[in-house]
């Protein structure tokens, strides 16, 4: 493909179960020639697992299809590419759900699969060593989990994007790829940069202007005034209920420009680009991906007023020789009751209750990992940064609602902690507002973050490209 003189790209989900209908109006209204959409937050591999245990035809993104089914005759008229993680654990299923539903239309399309990020067969081959594979923040060993290991995917980069990209695919089906990519792989196929290991100075920087890109547009409504956190400030952000998810055009030398379409809800000021720039972010001169090393030492954000922030100045250093992986394994169960006192008294009821259901787990020998306590309302949002009251003022508060959350290994124990609380109703300390939870259990996934080197994953990346037609 020859090069274009620039590229305008629109942000599409931020989660899985997010929003879409903002994205029509970039379509719409906002010029754009790509949505790329980022279906899969760091646990969402658990919630697919669970969905893919029940069901192997699934362990993708659901959402996809509905949505697609929404957009496409948009992007159809206008020429819009899509590309997604949607595929999740599933890549190729998502793409065949969506292949029936199009079929069942009659509608056309080229929709590109990418493989190979899936490598939980490494992480459970015993013959790799424990270190190679140790956990990325307490440096534990994986034969810890290895046995209860049930996923493990690694962070793909750009590369298979621009591939299917570049084979002429509307709509790109991915698993597990670092957020940002999504974006930087339009970018890199419209505006014919260059991947790889060995890269020009030029190449790296511009890479690391698209890797700002792709970040400030991850997080759909984040990217554009959504969440925005700043006191005093966000009763400012006009019409969120109606918010225009944020768009970049980016130019041949890496400059960007991000906006949303006219007419729209939400903000893209200086503040709004600033507060998503460092979200997630714990080393700004070293945010690592798949691609490049992004450096916002230089980086400068220009606020040209009316929702447009051009950014310059990013500067990109090679990327390392081994790529995260988020791995998830079996780790027990879980079980939660909620249930609230009122006033008088209420502090002291609920702390006469919670030793109720202590001496209960104590006396049955229920076996359990961890019994957790919060306090909606209190302290529930930051947990031990929040100071609770003093003890004088603790039982002037009108009510207090308790939270607890059973660990056990044992699937049998979280099925009958509901079953510990109910005749509190009537025989435990007075004005009890009520019991939510009581019959809701649930297996836990443990997440298993680790680094994998890079040459055992890229050889085993495919592309596959299926044609929808009527």
């Amino acid at each position: 493909m020859k090069p274009t003189t620039s590229v305008r790209i629109g942000a599409g989900l931020g989660f899985y179960g997010d929003n879409w209908e903002p994205v029509v109006a970039s379509i719409e209204r906002g010029a754009v020639q790509f949505i790329a959409s980022d279906h899969l937050a760091e646990l969402t591999l658990a919630i697919l697992q669970k969905d893919r245990q029940r069901d192997a035809s699934l362990g993708y993104a659901r959402d996809v299809v509905p949505m697609l089914m929404r957009l496409w005759p948009l992007m159809r008229e206008r020429g819009v590419r899509f590309v997604c993680n949607a595929g999740g654990l599933n890549p190729r299923g998502a793409a065949q759900a969506l292949r029936e539903a199009f079929d069942r239309k009659g509608w056309s399309a080229r929709i590109a699969v990418v493989t190979g990020d899936d490598v939980l067969s490494h992480l459970q081959d015993p013959e790799v060593p424990d270190a190679d594979l140790a956990h990325l923040f307490s440096g534990e060993p994986v034969s810890r989990v290895r046995e209860r290991l049930v996923f493990g995917n690694a962070y793909l980069g750009a590369r298979p994007i621009v591939d299917a990209l570049d084979a002429g695919a509307d709509i790109v089906i991915t698993g597990r790829v670092a957020d940002a990519a999504l974006f930087l792989g339009p970018i890199v196929h419209s505006l014919g940069w260059r991947l790889g290991h060995q890269h020009q100075a030029g190449d790296l920087d511009k890479l690391a202007q698209g890797l700002v890109v792709g970040h400030l547009l991850e997080c759909s409504g984040q990217g554009s005034g959504g969440n925005f956190g700043a006191q005093g400030h966000w009763q400012q952000i006009p019409d969120l209920a109606r918010i225009g998810y944020p768009i970049a055009e980016v130019w041949q030398d890496g400059t960007a420009l991000i906006t949303k379409a006219p007419g729209t809800g939400g903000r893209v000021n200086f503040d709004t680009v600033r507060q998503q720039l460092l979200y997630e972010v714990h080393d700004p001169h070293a945010y690592r991906s798949p691609d490049v090393v992004l450096d916002m030492g230089d980086l400068h954000l220009h606020d040209e007023g009316h929702d447009r922030v051009r950014i310059t100045g990013a500067r990109g250093h090679a990327p390392g020789d081994r790529l995260k992986v988020v791995a998830g394994f079996r780790d027990g169960y879980k079980a939660e009751v909620t249930w609230g006192f009122s006033w008088p008294d209420a502090w002291d009821k609920a702390q006469a209750a919670q030793a109720m259901i202590r001496q209960q787990l104590q006396e049955k020998r229920l076996p359990h990992d961890e019994l957790y306590v919060e306090y909606p309302g209190l302290n529930s949002a930051h947990g031990p940064l929040t100071p609770l009251p003093p003890p004088e003022q603790l039982n002037q508060l009108n009510e207090v609602w308790t939270r607890l959350v059973l660990r056990t290994p044992e699937k049998a124990v979280a099925d009958g902690f509901g079953r510990l609380f109910p005749w509190i109703a009537l025989s435990g300390p007075a004005y009890t507002c009520g019991f939510n939870g009581l019959h809701h259990t649930g297996e836990l996934l443990g997440i298993w973050p680790t680094l994998i080197p890079r040459d055992l994953v890229e050889p085993m990346v495919r592309v596959e490209l299926l044609e929808v037609t009527p």
